[in-house]
């Protein structure tokens, strides 16, 4: 399993939780190697089943105009080499428009089906509270998919009554475990995971998606500077990498069914 990093704000206890399936959720094709590609390689070294649904085809990304008539089919296979780069050949669309993500019911009831059917004990996605502090981390469809999945997680996924015609055909009402954000404002971050052996993984599956970086090497170097600032953060040995998160324990021993 990941190293994850002890601390006195994180809910999760890695060496007493029991992690098999994690299904992550993000808005475009590549949020996800950002965010957590570093842990998802650690996960799925341990054996961890860990699947992707991408809710946009990032049909509006890239930058080149020759990209407009296959951008939704090259980066799709950018993704789709980048996942197997970390051990997941697992992944979902959602084929919403790239820039018109909302949390409406339709797009709740897709991640609310998927959910029953994985039924994972980790729901990694991106955060829906706007962060000032580097207002990138905020693309609309970021907050749109933080908001559509929380939303979901609770109450719909474990409310047997919400969405019926899911019960209706077989998957029936599940209590998630854990939510996992990544892209959270530095104030709500509260559980780190030591990636250092998993840098060049993260750093290769990020590379994979040329088609949304004009300046790779800048880029390597800025992924690079901040996992390094990560690890003095977490209070890692000096060199070491990490990736943090916003932790909430959903149905756990701290939580009360209904409440």
């Amino acid at each position: 399993m990941p190293t994850d990093v002890p601390s006195a704000k994180s809910p999760f206890d890695a060496s007493t939780e029991r992690v098999e399936r994690v299904l992550c959720f993000t808005a475009h094709p590549d949020d996800i190697d950002f965010g957590a590609a570093g842990t998802i390689a650690a996960w799925t070294a341990a054996g961890v089943e860990v699947s992707y649904c991408i809710m946009t085809d990032g049909d509006a990304g890239g930058f080149d105009p020759l990209d407009r008539e296959r951008i939704i089919e090259l980066r799709a296979e950018e993704q789709k080499r980048a996942a197997a780069l970390v051990g997941v050949t697992d992944i979902h669309y959602l084929h919403e428009r790239d820039g018109y993500l909302a949390p409406t019911h339709g797009v709740i009831k897709q991640i609310v089906k998927l959910i029953r059917e994985v039924r994972p004990d980790i729901v990694l996605t991106m955060h829906p509270e706007r962060n000032w502090d580097r207002l990138q981390k905020s693309h609309p469809d970021h907050l749109a998919a933080g908001e559509a999945v929380t939303r979901a997680v609770y109450p719909a996924v474990e409310n047997p009554f919400a969405y019926p015609e899911l019960a209706e055909a077989g998957l029936q009402a599940y209590k998630l475990p854990w939510l996992w954000f990544i892209s959270s404002p530095e104030s709500r971050e509260n559980h780190s995971v030591d990636v250092s052996n998993h840098v060049d993984a993260k750093l290769d599956a990020i590379r994979i998606h040329a088609s949304q970086h004009p300046d790779i090497e800048g880029m390597e170097r800025v992924v690079r500077a901040m996992m390094l600032g990560n690890g003095v953060r977490a209070g890692l040995p000096e060199g070491s990498s990490a990736e943090f998160f916003h932790v909430v324990a959903v149905n756990g021993s701290t939580t009360i069914a209904g409440f």
